[in-house]
């Protein structure tokens, strides 16, 4: 998955990501922690929130996806995949609760073949 197919109009497009994981804008909306509208003006979808959290969560898919053999799958693992020493938290939760550098450290590691 090359990032930069998710940019339209400079910035990140939640009709391309929605399109690329066979879901709806809406639940990409609650994925991320984010109003279920705020994809429905483009001031809020410009909203440096939003595109953060969008940026944030396509990053870890690019880097999960290599794992899992498809960016669907990478999209499973990230809302339904506890993590082991985050008290069970899945990454999308921890994206939610701004954490996602504790997400990017934690695949770090596993990556470089130590214990998670």
């Amino acid at each position: 998955m090359l990032i930069q197919e998710f940019v339209k109009d400079q910035i990140f497009s939640p009709v391309l990501i929605a399109s690329a994981l066979r879901t709806t804008k809406s639940e990409i909306a609650g994925t991320l922690g984010l109003g279920k509208d705020v994809f429905s003006r483009a001031s809020r979808v410009r909203a440096r929130k939003t595109q953060v959290r969008l940026r944030q969560m396509l990053e870890i898919l690019n880097r999960v996806e290599a794992e899992t053999g498809t960016t669907l799958a990478a999209y499973a693992w990230f809302r339904s995949e506890p993590l082991p020493g985050f008290g069970g938290a899945t990454p999308d939760l921890l994206l939610r609760q701004g954490k996602a550098d504790q997400v990017h450290a934690y695949l770090d590691r596993v990556m470089a073949g130590g214990y998670a």
